[in-house]
């Protein structure tokens, strides 16, 4: 074990602050399967683990990714002494592009999870400086007031540590995401010595992993996809095999290889991520992989079929991905056919069912022989079920505990697991995003205040609030169309030209010119009554054609298609003025 002090003086350290209260605050991840963050806070310092993101459900159009809101953190800028990854996951790391051009703050990880976070960075935002401390398991950093030591533990991603800080006022340990193979693909156990070794010096609170707290029994070993692949690879002995997973899934990625080598097999990556991720573990000493079976996505045409496996990324649908290009017909370097075998080692997303069934359908359309979740052991999850939840809260023993990563039904699954080894129901804390959970000596700890959190939507560039006047204006538009009434008038209200009557998305019947020639006659009507010879008012004539146009188009089809009034004004001087119906935009 080794100790690195973190060279930054905290408010706390240099006596500027008396403040005794310690402080836990989920900022995401928590009610959710993504976006985690977690913030420790000590008088006037705070810690933050984790920095996720998730992805977006057809609810929200457009969008793609959503991020935690980081206010609170934005606020107390000058508090923040740190940021702490358990690993290289996008849901625990994804959102640092975001989080990190708002509070530039070292980053502590493991050497994998650095190398992709370093990846991202680069590619999204390359004039940034970040500061990275890459730790390993076993290590105590001191930051602050604040003493983190890191604890090995085994997921579906390598290099994932657990986090135990020492704090003034007690231990706080989170348990990253985890699960308790006793065979893991790399040999690196989750370490059970350093959680009773934690839990003999005594837990205040544990943070733990929820998100297989309704599976009885134990998570099964990574080993046995394997086993899976063995048979795959001798039931398909003839063709091409297309293989689609996680890129971030390195041990996947090393059985899909190891059965290439057993079966005289060369091997393609494909996608951006994948290819990425493989190089960069090949790199740090992740990946073992013989150089002379990878072959040239440029030669693929050139390698026999049998002889062939191609790994890509697609195994949740996603449009852009290798898999569903494929699949679509569209990909530059393989079409697919009859001679393919095509198998998604993955489970699915929940809110992406839709996408992965819909690339199955246009895989099995084409000709191609598909296996997946649900006829194979195809996947098997990197999170502890029932069982090992409750070892570890044996092996802890905390005096206060909080369920954290997993949906709600998760986080109550997981509470009542927490009490049926002994920790006291009014010691069990399932919270939500924002809330504060407060300890301080003499008091007992409770859950009254809140800071601002929730999510932001991120969409290119620009980023807003989940619940913005945009989305629900998308989500109007995607359901119903948009009608836009242009006008050119003249200062008195008088007409320049025909009233000009689009609509995009939006269903007519048989009758639909007889519709438009009511719209345009409302909207004429509206014009006279609001100007009658004098100086047209704008504001009014746009409120009321949006308002009677929806009247009609309500009474003729039953829509409630966008209105939006387009109208310009030419004065007698020639100036033009455009307005735009405002709620609108």
């Amino acid at each position: 074990m080794s100790t690195k002090p973190h060279r930054r003086k905290s408010a706390t350290a240099t006596g500027k602050t008396t403040g005794s209260q310690l402080k836990f605050i989920p900022l995401g991840g928590v009610g959710e399967i993504g976006k985690n963050m977690y913030a420790i806070e000590y008088g006037s310092d705070i810690i933050v683990i984790d920095s996720g993101l998730m992805f977006p459900d057809q609810d929200l159009p457009g969008i793609d990714f959503i991020v935690p809101d980081i206010s609170y953190l934005e606020a107390n800028r000058e508090k923040v002494l740190a940021i702490l990854l358990t690993h290289g996951h996008e849901d625990h790391t994804g959102g640092l592009p975001f989080v990190l051009q708002r509070l530039n703050v070292p980053i502590y990880g493991t050497r994998l999870t650095l190398g992709l976070v370093g990846n991202k960075l680069a590619e999204d935002m390359p004039m940034l400086k970040t500061r990275m401390e890459e730790i390993k398991a076993g290590d105590v950093v001191e930051i602050g007031p604040f003493k983190a030591r890191f604890i090995a533990v085994s997921h579906s991603i390598p290099d994932g540590v657990a986090i135990s800080i020492e704090t003034p006022l007690g231990r706080v340990i989170h348990t990253g995401d985890f699960k308790l193979d006793s065979t893991p693909i790399d040999g690196r156990t989750t370490d059970y010595g350093a959680f009773a070794e934690e839990g003999d010096k005594g837990v205040l609170l544990l943070l733990s992993d929820s998100t297989n707290a309704e599976r009885k029994g134990f998570t099964p070993s990574e080993r046995l996809i394997g086993g899976t692949l063995d048979h795959l690879y001798r039931n398909y002995r003839t063709r091409r095999l297309i293989i689609s997973s996680f890129a971030s899934n390195v041990h996947r990625i090393q059985q899909v290889v190891d059965g290439a080598a057993r079966f005289n097999r060369k091997i393609s990556f494909l996608g951006r991520s994948m290819v990425r991720n493989v190089e960069l573990a090949k790199k740090l000493g992740y990946l073992r992989i013989d150089e002379k079976m990878i072959l040239p996505v440029e030669d693929i045409g050139k390698a026999p079929e049998n002889q062939l496996v191609v790994m890509t990324t697609g195994s949740q649908g996603e449009p852009f991905s290798g898999l569903v290009m494929m699949s679509r017909g569209e990909h530059k370097q393989i079409a697919l056919g009859e001679r393919d075998a095509v198998f998604l080692l993955a489970s699915v997303i929940p809110g992406n069912e839709k996408l992965v069934n819909n690339t199955i359908n246009r895989l099995f359309s084409i000709g191609c022989e598909v296996v997946y979740e649900a006829d194979k052991l195809t996947h098997v999850s990197g999170h502890a079920s029932a069982e090992e939840l409750k070892i570890v809260l044996n092996l802890v023993r905390p005096q206060y505990f909080v369920p954290i990563h997993g949906e709600y039904r998760h986080l109550v699954r997981h509470s009542q697991l927490a009490q049926d080894v002994g920790i006291p129901n009014r010691n069990i804390f399932i919270m939500t995003n924002g809330e504060v959970l407060t300890f301080q000596k003499g008091m007992r700890p409770h859950t009254r205040n809140r800071v601002q959190a929730g999510a932001v939507v991120i969409d290119g560039n620009a980023f807003g609030e989940l619940k913005s006047r945009v989305m629900k204006e998308r989500r109007e538009l995607a359901e119903d169309g948009i009608i836009v009434v242009s006008l050119a008038v003249k200062e008195d209200g008088a007409l320049l030209a025909p009233i000009a009557v689009e609509s995009l998305g939006f269903f007519a019947q048989d009758e639909d010119n007889d519709v438009l020639d009511e719209i345009r006659a409302v909207a004429e009507r509206v014009l006279k009554e609001s100007s009658g010879g004098r100086k047209i008012d704008v504001d009014a004539v746009g409120k009321g054609i949006k308002n009677r146009v929806r009247d009609v188009i309500r009474r003729r089809n039953a829509s409630y298609a966008v209105v939006m009034p387009l109208i310009s004004v030419t004065g007698g001087s020639g100036n033009t003025q455009n307005w735009l119906e405002k709620e609108f935009f």
